[in-house]
């Protein structure tokens, strides 16, 4: 794994030496991303500057350092992944007559442009990865991501410059970066509590779609040019729907066992140690069950604990190893971890993010970077085989409202929006001790503004979209942020499908999955310098999951069932068939360890220094959650987040502007 970043100064403002230092100090910013080596390219007459950072998986000799030129001198590459399928295409090239120095996945997707062209290379590729491609004959910038988002690309303006980068850090040390705060961007990570691709939290910059790649060239507006998709969820979820998976429910969980099988097997090349966090639900064990059944000697898992029988699995962790015969490595955490961990989180996640077991998940990652360089992991199977318990709660909730018109439902939300903004108003007015309600009336008017929202749902995708939301109305905070209504309101269509629950697994696949679950793991598992694979997230195994029946996936346990039949052929159901819990810490830690962190964050000075925020809005909505009339703790973290982030930003930003300035002219 590694962390790329570069410049095209297209009006020549820095001068050749200025270029070449400033796209060393950019990839210098993601040194944890790849601690064992880095290396810039550069063409002062372009006006072109490619860096790199790498942390040695394959080929570790010189034959794989970064960035790379194609043997015609025409391309040059700063890369970021692996594909796993390298081999393969290698094979197919050689039998065309390349040959290749070394054996690095590298030089393998440069001969592969060269032969098949960018988009034709893209769709062969099975991985994950991020790179930027310089054609030298073109003179064109190409940045592309793989098809789930798994590996992070930022790209944009910096003054009159294109700029790109693995994470928003590399962005800070160009002279030209202004740091405006975009306010669509943090009224939707108000909403979410993450900020949805395309969006960025600064201006002037975006993420790149997954599945999709950008040429950029000489004359070209980098955020007018047209991503181009080279797969697509959307179209995923609605060909498996058009032409479904035909074989019996005993077919399914052999064709799943034979995907899944090959996908762990190309996931565990690796020319360092390799090993897996095991946290002892369905999805984890079944890669740990796969990886045990092809490896000649027991593979090292990894698992955290804590002392909270409700939030604890590593018991079951230990029992799953234990079976498998894995060599197995444990850690209980405490409150004095969380508390260690809590000041990084604004340097670890360099845009706000406020999923809370971001903290576990930085532990585990550190855990198992004490013995491996790469690790595999269960992500992906909830969003594949139907796991969330979200997904039924929003279906029945979307079958009770959708028997009402529309019209009558907006109706009806517009009137309970006005109901409940004038019973605020009247508490608001009212003298202090008015404000302490019986709990029931703040259950009730809490229910009135879940119910408002709920209402109005267009489709099964909106319907989950706002079970996802921390708060519907967070965004009016943000000074600006007016167009921040949802995901479905910014550009995503929703996916042609009759099945509510394909459409409710599309929407969170590109929401949630990649913008929560895979920046969690990608940011946590690289401030560790560990390199996570998660097999299930093979666009193989997705569209398979996808073309399945409902039946097939459904169980009286909710979900996964074709998952558990396969898992069942490796372990014993008594271990792993239990309620899904989650990768979270104890509610109560969070709430004594963070209490006062997030007190001082949430200051009215603090927040309203940055002109970001409605001061009549904020104040509302922080007596409101004072006073107990709503319960906006999910808001209020987020808030606290954004604070931390915002300091910790502008502190980095002064800091890498002193110790990483460019030479040249500006």
């Amino acid at each position: 794994m590694c962390g790329i970043a570069g410049i095209l100064d297209r009006r020549g403002v820095l001068a050749a030496d200025g270029l070449e230092a400033l796209a060393a100090a950019m990839a210098t910013q993601l040194q944890h991303r790849g601690p064992d080596a880095g290396g810039v390219w550069s063409d002062p007459e372009a006006g072109v500057a490619l860096g790199h950072r790498r942390l040695s998986i394959l080929d570790l000799s010189e034959a794989g350092a970064q960035p790379m030129v194609s043997p015609s001198g025409r391309y040059v590459i700063s890369y970021n992944g692996e594909i796993y399928n390298f081999r393969d295409l290698a094979a197919d090239l050689s039998a065309g007559g390349h040959q290749f120095r070394g054996h690095s996945d590298t030089e393998v997707l440069l001969a592969a442009t060269e032969t098949w062209g960018v988009k034709e290379t893209l769709k062969r590729s099975h991985g994950m990865f991020a790179f930027a491609l310089w054609d030298r004959k073109q003179r064109t910038l190409t940045l592309a991501r793989d098809r789930v988002g798994k590996k992070p690309l930022y790209y944009g303006r910096c003054g009159q410059s294109v700029a790109f980068a693995s994470e928003l850090k590399a962005f800070l040390v160009h002279p030209d970066f202004a740091g405006d705060i975009d306010r669509q961007g943090l009224g939707l990570f108000l909403k979410y509590g993450w900020v949805p691709t395309p969006y960025c939290i600064y201006s002037g910059l975006r993420k790149l779609m997954p599945g999709s790649y950008v040429t950029v060239g000489m004359d070209t507006d980098v955020l007018e040019a047209e991503p181009v998709a080279f797969w697509s969820a959307r179209e995923t979820a609605e060909r498996g729907e058009r032409e479904p998976f035909q074989g019996s429910f005993d077919d399914a969980v052999g064709e799943l066992d034979h995907l899944l099988r090959d996908a762990v097997g190309k996931r565990m090349i690796s020319d360092v140690p390799l090993g897996a966090l095991l946290s002892g639900g369905v999805d984890s064990s079944a890669i740990v069950a796969l990886m045990q059944a092809q490896s000649d000697r027991p593979v090292k898992t990894f698992s955290i604990g804590v002392d909270s029988k409700e939030h604890d699995e590593a018991e079951y962790a230990k029992a799953i190893a234990r079976h498998l015969g894995t060599d197995h490595t444990e850690l209980y955490v405490t409150r004095d971890d969380v508390s260690r961990i809590i000041p990084d989180l604004p340097k670890i996640y360099d845009e706000p993010f406020a999923d809370s077991s971001q903290i576990p998940t930085f532990l585990v990652s550190e855990l198992a970077r004490r013995e491996v360089t790469v690790a595999l992991s269960g992500d992906g199977g909830d969003e594949a085989f139907v796991g969330y318990p979200v997904y039924h709660q929003a279906q029945r909730r979307w079958d009770e409202v959708s028997r009402i018109p529309l019209a009558v439902r907006r109706l009806l939300s517009s009137l309970s929006r006005a109901t409940r903004r004038r019973t605020w108003s009247v508490m608001d007015s009212a003298p202090a001790k008015a404000l302490n309600m019986p709990r029931k009336w703040h259950r009730r008017a809490s229910q009135l503004a879940l119910n408002s929202w709920q209402w109005s749902a267009e489709c099964p995708e909106d319907m989950l979209d706002r079970y996802r939301m921390s708060d519907p109305f967070a965004d009016t905070i943000a000074l600006g942020s007016e167009k921040a209504r949802s995901l479905l309101d910014n550009g995503h269509s929703p996916a042609n499908t009759n099945e509510p629950l394909r459409a409710m697994r599309y929407i969170d696949f590109i929401n949630f999955m990649s913008d929560d679950v895979l920046v969690k793991v990608d940011r946590a598992s690289m401030a560790a310098s560990l390199e996570v694979r998660s097999p299930i997230l093979d666009h193989r195994v997705i569209e398979f999951a996808w073309s399945l029946p409902l039946a097939y996936c459904l169980d009286d346990s909710n979900g996964k069932r074709v998952l558990k039949s396969m898992l069942k052929r490796y372990v014993p159901r008594s271990l792993f068939d239990r309620p899904k819990q989650g990768f979270a810490l104890p509610s109560e830690w969070l709430r004594a360890t963070m209490r006062e962190w997030v007190g001082d964050q949430l200051s009215e000075d603090r927040l309203q220094r940055h002109n970001c925020f409605d001061t009549k809005d904020l104040a509302r909505f922080l007596r409101q959650h004072r006073a107990g009339w709503k319960r906006l703790d999910h808001v209020m973290f987020h808030l606290a987040i954004f604070e931390a982030w915002h300091s910790g930003q502008q502190r980095n930003s002064f800091s890498n502007a002193i110790n990483h300035s460019p030479g040249g002219n500006p």
